[in-house]
């Protein structure tokens, strides 16, 4: 057994000896490398990038600055911008709001302890429109006028629960209790007018007025005219006409004036006519025209007057 463990240990080395002796003699060559190529950028490349660098890093603090500044300058915080603050229930803006654009909300509120300003350089324009996009009605505030384009207008007490003016394409109806115009001219009517009372101020006279038309007042039950404080006066330019179908004309007063009518002539006894005369007789045409003529101890009123053939 030892003598076989020698023979292999020295095999080994003889084996180790033969590689060594073969490497040894075995004489490899490298191929040669005819240039040499550097790796990275030199020159003007190499200044260009570094340019190029230096450019993007001052862009980067420019943009950096300017939105600090933006930051600043409009007061962005976690609950707005400035006077527009964003919360829960909606947006809120202080102070004065410029809006070049059609502005879209479904409610706008001011403070309590403020009023809210609509402000333009030519007019104001509310629109609603139904949900396929049509325009159901509109509000115009212009410098000439206000227009109001909708299907019935209603205007509300201070507490919205009394309706005081509502109008439609039909009718115009007013709930108040007074109806006060306070111009020079009055009120025009195109029209007729149906109205309970008309009624004058306290110091000041009702005139009923109608300049080149008539003037016709009509109830089913009658109406009435009455000037409790002071004098009545109905004039003309031409007839005044008072008719009754059905029933009387009354005239209730302790003293009922005629005044301008045409004094008749008593042609029976003419020579009884004289300057003095101080008693009168109201004397009625067949047409209808009144006239005095003097009191005599009959009447003295012929319907073949000078007065009535002229009439």
């Amino acid at each position: 057994m030892e003598q076989s463990a020698t023979l292999d240990i020295e095999t080994l080395k003889i084996t180790q000896e033969q590689f060594i002796l073969a490497s040894q003699s075995l004489h490899l060559q490298r191929p040669g490398c005819d240039a040499v190529y550097p790796v990275g950028l030199y020159g003007w490349r190499k200044r260009g990038l570094y340019f190029f660098l230096l450019l993007l890093l001052v862009t980067m603090i420019v943009n950096l600055a300017l939105t600090v500044w933006i930051i600043k300058v409009m007061n962005f915080s976690v609950d707005g911008m400035g006077n527009l603050q964003l919360n829960h229930d909606g947006i809120r803006l202080e102070g004065i709001s410029e809006f070049v654009l059609p502005l879209y909300v479904s409610e706008i509120q001011s403070r309590r302890d403020s009023m809210l300003v609509f402000q333009s350089e030519k007019n104001v324009t509310l629109n609603v429109r139904n949900e396929q996009g049509h325009l159901t009605g509109q509000l115009t505030v212009g410098p000439e006028a206000v227009e109001a384009q909708c299907k019935g207008l209603e205007v509300r007490s201070k507490d919205g629960e009394r309706l005081l003016f509502t109008a439609n394409e039909e009718e115009v109806i007013m709930t108040t209790e007074k109806f006060t115009v306070t111009g020079s001219e009055g009120a025009v009517f195109g029209h007729s007018v149906e109205t309970p009372l008309i009624q004058a101020r306290a110091s000041e006279d009702l005139k009923l007025e109608s300049p080149t038309r008539t003037l016709t007042m009509e109830a089913p039950r009658g109406v009435e005219v009455s000037a409790a404080m002071g004098p009545l006066k109905v004039s003309g330019r031409k007839d005044l006409q008072l008719e009754s179908t059905e029933g009387e004309i009354l005239l209730d007063a302790n003293t009922i004036q005629l005044g301008s009518l045409p004094l008749g002539v008593y042609t029976a006894l003419p020579h009884q006519v004289s300057q003095e005369q101080e008693v009168y007789e109201v004397c009625v045409c067949p047409s209808g025209k009144i006239y005095l003529s003097p009191a005599e101890s009959s009447s003295t009123c012929q319907a073949m007057s000078n007065i009535c053939l002229w009439s």
